[in-house]
């Protein structure tokens, strides 16, 4: 039995007859088509009463259900139901009916019903537990949206090949994103000129990135000099390959940021590229190590040679460098410092390095991710969406905050600074 069906029939006319008022009919599925017999013929009644309950329910006449299969007629007499049984009787009690047997030569409309059912308008359809592949979005880049609006605009014959020519128009909104992004963190105009050769051209690029760099005021704020000239360096050896020579050294005393006080930073002396870990509190060399093999030497075999607090002068410029990029999105929120750590390290391994030419990316990867990791395209998945708003949210913030800080000083105003490192000459006094 793959299907049921049924005809509500009401006696009219003189002399009365039985005249069809509606049709039902359905198709079992799979659960219900293990049934026994008569858990299929009484399941047929209860979708009809379903189906008909506006009708049927609550009617003040008595009304007769007939069926082809005989043992139904001691349902509502029976003693002994079954649960399945005794869940359908409860639901009967709200009609007032009887049943009657009829022999199938005479039951044909709803015996033809029960053959050619209804199909159903959602059909169920199996699907695997582990599905093949799940599709989250689609990935997109923003530099894809400059594509449509640079396809009508011819090259000049200056443009190097392998490379987009950007319009006026869109020139400083696209240096605004390579140089505000998560992914590159507010890098000077060298590195922001470098991230922007490999991909695009425009005449005039350098003035135009220095010009833009000069009136960024979170650089202003957030990177202004805060140590004395440094002396002499004492380079060290220059290794053979990645991950052979490491420098290793440690953020100290940061603002509590889901429990982490301090950054352990382990940088590359071949690549120049760095692994950010945040660490709880006081740390042991036994931690250390540890942090060292589950994050370093187990993805990039165990080093010749690692350089500790002993030899500062190589990880020291990578320590400023992370902390003006932690500085400049985390001044008004210190205590959020640990949400910007991997985009920290993003953006680090991500510019260009004068002494290779080449990102940390590069020189281990074989390429250079791309700069936008995002385009604001929304994500099936609400987490996503969420989380990537709260990024938004958070760096329209900083900039709102570095809007409305007050001038230090006015036109006018007396300056006074320290002449210590100013090379002034105070010549000598005569007679």
């Amino acid at each position: 039995m793959t299907g049921v069906g049924a005809v509500l029939s009401q006696q009219q006319g003189n002399p009365s007859r039985l005249h069809p008022c509606a049709f039902f009919s359905r198709k079992l599925n799979l659960a219900e088509r293990n049934y026994d017999v008569g858990n299929q013929e009484l399941l047929a009644v209860k979708l009809t009463l379903e189906e008909w309950r506006h009708w049927l329910e609550g009617a003040k006449h008595l009304f007769l259900v007939l069926t082809d299969h005989k043992n139904l007629e001691y349902l509502q007499a029976a003693k002994k139901l079954n649960p399945r049984q005794a869940r359908w009787a409860l639901f009967f009690t709200r009609f007032n009916f009887t049943i009657s047997y009829r022999p199938r030569s005479k039951n044909t409309k709803a015996d033809a019903l029960s053959r050619m059912f209804a199909p159903e308008e959602n059909p169920e359809t199996p699907e695997p537990i582990l599905p093949e592949k799940i599709i989250v979005s689609p990935i997109t880049w923003s530099e894809e949206t400059l594509l449509p609006a640079n396809a009508s605009t011819t090259a000049p014959p200056g443009c190097p090949p392998g490379v987009q020519y950007i319009t006026r128009a869109r020139r400083t909104s696209l240096i605004h994103s390579v140089h505000t992004s998560l992914g590159t963190g507010h890098p000077g105009i060298n590195e922001t000129l470098s991230l922007l050769k490999d991909r695009f051209w425009w005449p005039n690029m350098a003035a135009d990135v220095r010009r833009y760099m000069q009136g960024c005021e979170e650089c202003a704020m957030s990177k202004d000099p805060r140590h004395l000239p440094s002396g002499k360096l004492l380079p060290l050896p220059v290794p053979n390959r990645p991950w052979s020579h490491l420098g290793v050294d440690f953020i100290m005393d940061l603002p509590t940021s889901r429990s982490h006080t301090c950054i352990f930073v382990v940088v590359d002396r071949f690549s120049k590229l760095c692994r950010l870990l945040p660490l709880k509190g006081p740390h042991t060399a036994l931690e250390a190590a540890e942090l060292m093999f589950n994050h370093v030497f187990r993805y990039f075999d165990i080093p010749e040679d690692i350089v500790s607090d002993r030899g500062p002068q190589f990880t020291e410029r990578k320590i400023q460098e992370i902390s003006h990029y932690l500085r400049t999105f985390c001044h008004s929120h210190q205590n959020s410092w640990s949400q910007y750590l991997g985009w920290a390290e993003y953006a680090q391994n991500s510019l260009r390095q004068p002494s290779t030419g080449l990102t940390p990316f590069q020189c281990v990867l074989g390429y250079q991710p791309p700069l936008f990791p995002w385009s604001g395209e929304p994500s099936d998945i609400l987490a996503v969406n969420h989380w990537f708003r709260e990024r938004e949210r958070e760096s329209g913030t900083q900039r709102t905050i570095s809007c409305n800080v007050p001038c230090v000083g006015v036109d006018g105003q007396p300056t006074f600074g320290g002449l210590t490192h100013l090379p002034i000459n105070w010549g000598r006094r005569s007679g």
